[in-house]
This record gives structure tokens, C-alpha cells and sequence, in this order.
């Protein structure tokens, strides 16, 4: 009788359902809204101009990279990636912390959006940044001939015992004082939050004795988000350099526990920002 009472007076035991994990929870993204005809129209506009600017710049670039490496030329790459940029219709900005050295070599550990993840956060500091990309990415038209001819690191889905190769591949980049960008959710935001962090890239970081420098780019989900290919101009793309984190010398226990303070502190950034939006509502 008392287990029938419960549930006829709405016990919360009884009815309410089980809270989502934070990463899973609803955002007020305009990007899941119903495009008008004009929005499908301005987005249309925004490929074929974006495009237009692709597909000559890496095929340029990639030429120009057989003969002279990438970080030699690195103003060609933040060129490209402040015209593609631009071609978002999207307002830019970046908050970088104040211990962050122009000099060092780092890890930097950024959420991952979309597409254009790279492109938005890559300006945000001085450094070289030599990309992680999965292997099966180096068979796209262009982009994988770019990436290639870049130095990109390919990194293989799920393979296992790849650690110690990837670690060698990182090793030579930042014993040329160049730095490294990472996305250790490992797989674009469905939901626009930031997924658990995985941990391979933070025990790289402390065999090398690189420290991690987590990265939070707000804004980007308005403006694309995985499953979809419109584009809505008009968002402020926002890229927080955080406090680097100190990886030399971490037991594993403590490498799992620093993993977990970088990804509270870019789910931190992006929380703030769908907090805010949704105030605004």
C-alpha cells in the first residue's frame, strides 16, 4: 500500500528519471533549430566560398610543403586559417592565459566541434602546432594531401599498442620546439558539451615531460555541429587558452586526475557559455 501511495502522489523515487551525465544534457544551440529557406541559402553561399578558398589554398600549400617544411612557413598556415575563418561569417576572439609561453612547446587539448576546429583555435598563440589526425582522414580529397605533406601524425582508430610509435612521432616534434593539437574526447560534441577526456594523449604528455594546455572553443556548435552541414553565420567564436598543466613526473593515478582537471576546465568554459545563452533567452 505504502509502495502504491508513493507512486500515486508523483514520489520523485517513483517518477522522475534518471539525470543525464553532464555532456549529454540538452544546449539551446541555434544549430539544432529548423533552417529557414534563407538560412539554407546563406549556407550554401558560405560552402561554395569556403570551398572556393579550400581547395586552392591546401593544394597550394601541400606543393609548397614538398619543398619547404611546414613550420618554416607557418605565417602561409595562419593565413589560410584566418581566411577560412572569415568565411564562417563568424566573429573571432581568443582569451589566452598569461603563463601560457609563446617559447615552449606544448600539448594543447581542445574540445572538438566541427570541421573547422583547427582552423578556429590555431591563431589563438604564436606556436607551431602539428596536428593529430586519424589515419583514415589522410583519403580525403585535398585535406588528407594536405595533411600529409604537412607532417601530420595519423593516429589509427582503436588500434592497439600504437603508444609507443605516436609517442616516438610526438617526441621529434617537440624536440624541434613545436607543439602539438590534440582532441581527447576523441570524437566530435553531439550535444555541443565536452565528453569525458580520454587519456592516451595525457601519458604522452608525461613520458615527455610536456604540459598540457587545455583549450575551450565556445561558439563553434552554433555554428556547425556534427550530424549536419549547415552553416549560421553571426556566432562569437570564442578560444580559451587555459593555465598549462604540469605533466613531468605524474604517477598514472595522477595523470588520470590531471586528464580530468583539463577537461573540468574546458567543460567549465563551454557550461558558462549555454548557461549564458540560455539566460538570454
Amino acid at each position: 500500500m505504502r509502495t502504491q501511495m508513493a507512486s500515486i502522489e508523483g514520489d520523485p523515487r517513483e517518477t522522475a528519471p534518471p539525470e543525464l551525465p553532464p555532456y549529454e544534457r540538452a544546449t539551446p544551440s541555434r544549430s539544432f533549430e529548423e533552417p529557414s529557406l534563407g538560412e539554407v541559402v546563406t549556407s550554401a553561399a558560405l560552402w561554395t566560398a569556403g570551398l572556393g578558398w579550400l581547395v586552392p589554398a591546401l593544394g597550394g600549400l601541400a606543393a609548397v610543403y614538398q619543398a619547404v617544411p611546414s613550420h618554416r612557413i607557418d605565417w602561409a598556415g595562419r593565413l589560410y586559417c584566418k581566411v577560412q575563418l572569415a568565411l564562417t561569417g563568424c566573429s573571432w576572439r581568443a582569451v589566452v592565459h598569461p603563463s601560457v609561453d609563446p617559447e615552449r612547446p606544448y600539448i594543447f587539448a581542445q574540445n572538438h566541434t566541427n570541421h573547422y576546429d583547427h582552423v578556429l583555435a590555431y591563431n589563438a598563440t604564436p606556436h607551431f602546432k602539428q596536428g593529430l589526425e586519424l589515419e583514415s582522414h589522410f583519403d580525403y580529397p585535398f585535406y588528407g594531401t594536405f595533411m600529409k605533406a604537412r607532417g601530420t601524425v595519423p593516429v589509427r582508430r582503436g588500434a592497439r599498442g600504437q603508444t609507443d610509435e605516436l609517442t616516438g612521432l610526438i617526441g621529434k616534434e617537440v624536440e624541434e620546439g613545436r607543439s602539438i593539437l590534440a582532441f581527447p574526447e576523441g570524437t566530435r560534441t553531439r550535444t555541443g558539451r565536452v565528453n569525458p577526456f580520454r587519456r592516451g594523449i595525457f601519458f604522452i604528455a608525461r613520458d615527455l615531460g610536456v604540459p598540457v594546455v587545455p583549450v575551450a572553443v565556445t561558439g563553434a556548435f552554433d555554428l556547425m555541429r556534427a550530424g549536419s552541414l549547415m552553416l549560421r553565420p553571426g556566432s562569437q567564436i570564442t578560444v580559451y587558452v587555459e593555465e598549462p598543466i604540469e605533466m613531468a613526473g605524474a604517477t598514472d593515478e595522477e595523470v588520470s586526475e590531471l586528464a580530468d582537471r583539463a577537461q573540468r576546465a574546458v567543460a567549465a568554459r563551454v557550461d558558462d557559455y549555454w548557461a549564458a545563452r540560455e539566460a538570454a533567452r
